[in-house]
């Protein structure tokens, strides 16, 4: 009886010297992080940031994931980050389906002028995958021998989006190689490659029976986007890559107003990019490819907040200034395809190779990348595979597929456009973890 007055007592007083109602506050531990720039190569400067996972089993015990984003110009420390699989979003709210309980996240800013990273004049970008692949192997070389010998033995991915996996492909041959050279140490396991511009021109062929099939174009919006696109197939055929990025780009126009204004990101998000601005000549190309993924939030977030947090970004640098410049830099390489590259990693490697497609995409549409899917050496076995329902964990209701072939998987991801973790964020992180730990 005693201790209950006591508590009483304790309690009244409490009460009455809080002038307003107990309020909960939630809390989040920022993870451990690290980041740092790597000189590349003379004038070019890489940056990149690295969150340890939250997993309880610890990072020596879980998977370390590279991401890399597209354009070419899109910031992975940006974009990648805070609007698609990092522990925060833009408003610097928790993300539920951050890929860091799964594992740890390195996010790195390349082309060299994306983002973060930086060049010191015009001659320092690189102009092809070749280039791209080459920087990378410094920055990678540099992490695992050098600034963090940790990871070593830590299985490594690396997973990315649009232009982002035609980079991975030429990162990922040159790993392997010079894993097998022993010129690095790094226990490379796989690569997923999502809504990849692997071959272009599939994908560019494959928008106007996508869109037809859709509703969004009739039959002579059918003839009119078919009609630009022989033109982008003979500049290939005539080795007029720059011609045929050019096009490309005038091609896109017609697609958005055939269309009235479609989403290439994804064909439900009506109006979001301001679409119609973009394509009547108000912007040009670099600008289109890349207003997605500097949208002002971000760009005040990564220019202020963040800069600041970092520490070490030099005042000159502007988060995404340079990104156009990149784009325009790659524009004699971004048609071109890197289909074999894909085909060598499949059949002359050990890696687990992955595709994966958000099935309301046109940049990169699901019916463009089968087509060359179709076409690897790989095809009539994974013609042959059986094709596996993917279920939503919560509803259990049927949210995407996969096929496997030997060391080649096909992720069908629905609900989903160019940018899967974002639309549909429990099952890219469900597909995260059934190639990194095999579950289902």
């Amino acid at each position: 009886m005693k201790e209950l007055v006591i508590l009483l007592t304790l309690f009244v007083a409490l009460v009455s010297i809080t002038a307003e109602p107990l309020k909960y506050v939630r809390y989040h531990a920022e993870p451990q992080q690290e980041w740092s720039y790597v000189d590349v190569h003379e004038g070019a400067h890489m940056f990149y940031w690295l969150y340890y996972t939250t997993a309880p089993e610890g990072f020596k015990q879980a998977p370390l994931v590279m991401w890399l984003q597209g354009g070419p110009g899109g910031s992975g420390t940006g974009f990648g980050n805070f609007e698609e699989i990092g522990p925060l979003d833009v408003q610097q709210n928790s993300r539920n389906t951050t890929w860091l309980q799964v594992a740890s996240l390195l996010f790195v800013d390349n082309p060299v002028g994306t983002g973060y990273s930086y060049v010191d004049n015009k001659d320092a970008y690189t102009h092809d995958v070749a280039g791209i692949a080459a920087d990378m192997m410094v920055t990678l070389t540099t992490f695992f021998m050098t600034k963090s010998p940790q990871f070593q033995d830590v299985p490594f991915y690396i997973f990315s989006e649009s232009y982002g996996g035609k980079m991975t492909a030429a990162i990922s041959q040159a790993l392997y190689q010079a894993i097998q050279a022993g010129d690095i140490k790094c226990n490379f396991k796989g690569l997923a490659m999502g809504d990849s511009w692997i071959s272009p021109i599939d994908s560019t062929v494959t928008w106007a029976p996508y869109l037809y099939t859709n509703s969004l174009i009739d039959r002579a919006g059918l003839n009119s986007i078919n009609k630009s696109v022989i033109i982008i197939e003979q500049n290939i055929h005539d080795g007029k890559w720059e011609d045929a990025t050019s096009n490309w780009g005038a091609t896109q126009t017609i697609v958005a107003l055939t269309t009235n204004g479609v989403n290439f990101y994804n064909i439900l998000k009506w109006g979001q990019d301001e679409t119609c601005r973009l394509f009547k000549g108000q912007d040009s190309l670099s600008s289109r490819m890349l207003s997605r993924l500097h949208q002002d939030d971000l760009a005040e977030l990564m220019n202020g907040k963040i800069k600041q947090k970092l520490g070490i970004i030099p005042d000159k640098v502007v988060w995404g200034g340079q990104s156009s410049e990149v784009f325009a830099t790659q524009s004699g390489d971004f048609m071109k395809p890197v289909v074999d590259i894909v085909d060598d990693l499949i059949q002359n490697t050990d890696l687990e190779v992955v595709v994966y497609s958000g099935q309301l995409d046109l940049i990169v549409d699901t019916i463009g990348t089968e087509e060359w899917v179709h076409r690897l050496e790989i095809a009539q076995e994974f013609r042959d595979a059986k094709r596996s329902p993917i279920l939503d964990p919560l509803t259990r209701l049927t949210s995407g597929y996969v096929k496997k072939a030997k060391n080649f998987s096909f992720y069908w991801i629905l609900d989903a456009g160019h940018m899967v973790p974002s639309d549909n964020g429990d099952i890219a992180l469900k597909m995260l973890k059934m190639i990194t730990q095999g579950k289902k």
